[in-house]
């Protein structure tokens, strides 16, 4: 029965956040991007490493939940914008899949290969962008945020292993 509902939250999970996304204003969920990036990038921005992005834009798309945002580098810093005219490269997901990848809980190139993960335009650029996320050290995080995420994860990790494994019973059953 709680795996039921578990399975049926992580589900519904998306679902749920639509609201908030449609919602909350564009200006304060950029400036959340940001403040996360930041932290969570605290590390490569102060070693440059994200030059390779200077004049060019990074789209993050969470299909299930209807978000976008735009990442570009200028001036030595982040640069988080709602829309842009054409991305350079685009990572698209849904939610449940992107916080797998960003708790290492999953593999984004095996994601990819199923085409949970879509990366689309300069994927010389992609293949930087997925480097330099593969490259955080996620022990430096904020201890409230790297706890956060991986309870996350987690959650949604057994939820989705609960219900493949219902649907393996239920075809088995019917075989």
């Amino acid at each position: 029965m709680l795996d039921k509902l578990h399975t049926a939250l992580v589900q519904q999970a998306p679902a749920l956040f639509r609201l908030p996304v449609k919602l909350i204003p564009a200006a304060a969920q950029q400036a959340l991007m940001l403040e996360t990036l930041k932290r969570v990038f605290s590390e490569a921005l102060d070693d440059d490493e994200f030059e390779f992005l200077e004049n060019r834009w990074l789209e993050v798309h969470v299909r299930d939940i209807g978000f976008n945002s735009y990442i570009s580098f200028d001036n030595d810093k982040l640069v988080v914008k709602q829309n842009i005219e054409t991305p350079d490269v685009r990572f698209s997901g849904d939610l449940n899949d992107l916080i797998l990848i960003a708790a290492r809980k999953e593999d984004p190139d095996t994601l990819f290969f199923q085409r949970r993960l879509l990366i689309e335009g300069d994927t010389e650029l992609g293949l930087e962008v997925k480097n330099l996320m593969d490259s955080v050290d996620l022990d430096l995080l904020p201890p409230l945020l790297r706890q956060g995420l991986f309870s996350l994860a987690a959650f949604v990790q057994k939820g989705l292993q609960t219900s493949a494994h219902a649907d393996e019973a239920h075809y088995a059953h019917k075989i």
